[in-house]
């Protein structure tokens, strides 16, 4: 159980007869080396990839919800602009090329236990790096609570997510379309 994230890209493919040998799309999919059962290559209008999956990176998963999802969170499906992951991209960026991780303590996890007859919560602390100055972090990509989403420290993994995304973004923002070709649509959800 946890924050499940993913961004894919869906791209129209669907071969027209007016269309050139040369602007035409060829599919296939197989199945163990043989020909899908039930999927007819030629009815293909839509190739949909996973681009993008990231597993409790809450202050990546806030930032669709507030800049993408109109505020609301509710596992829905939604579309994604390239100026949008362009954003995201470069808040990730200036938040990297701002944050120091120095040593320090991190939380792995945390012990239920007995205190003075109440039940507390008391975190596992290890040798780790943490975010030195987070103003960058707090102010452009805030960590936040929610089900299973995970810790909202700022420190090396959250600086991993921050990481993981420019490297799934990166590439996406470097695609050309050539002429004559749609360019792709980016849709985001999240599951929990």
């Amino acid at each position: 159980m946890g924050l499940d994230m993913y961004l894919y890209r869906k791209s129209y493919v669907r071969n027209w007869e007016y269309m050139q040998p040369e602007e035409r799309h060829q599919i296939t999919v197989k199945r163990n080396k043989k020909k899908h059962p039930w999927i007819d290559p030629k009815k293909i209008s839509n190739v949909t990839e996973l681009v993008g999956q990231w597993r409790k990176a809450n202050a990546i998963h806030d930032w669709f919800v507030q800049n993408v999802q109109d505020g609301r969170d509710e596992c829905q499906e939604a579309d994604v602009s390239i100026e949008q992951l362009q954003e995201l991209y470069d808040a990730c960026v200036l938040v990297r090329d701002n944050t120091e991780l120095v040593d320090g303590q991190i939380k792995n996890g945390y012990r239920i236990k007995e205190v003075d007859g109440k039940i507390v919560e008391d975190p596992i602390l290890e040798p780790g790096k943490t975010v030195a100055n987070k103003t960058v972090a707090e102010e452009l990509l805030p960590t936040t609570s929610g089900f299973f989403f995970g810790s909202t420290d700022y420190d090396q993994y959250y600086m991993q997510d921050i990481n993981d995304t420019i490297k799934i973004l990166e590439p996406l923002l470097k695609l050309e379309v050539p002429k004559g070709m749609y360019g792709p649509d980016y849709t985001y959800r999240s599951s929990w």
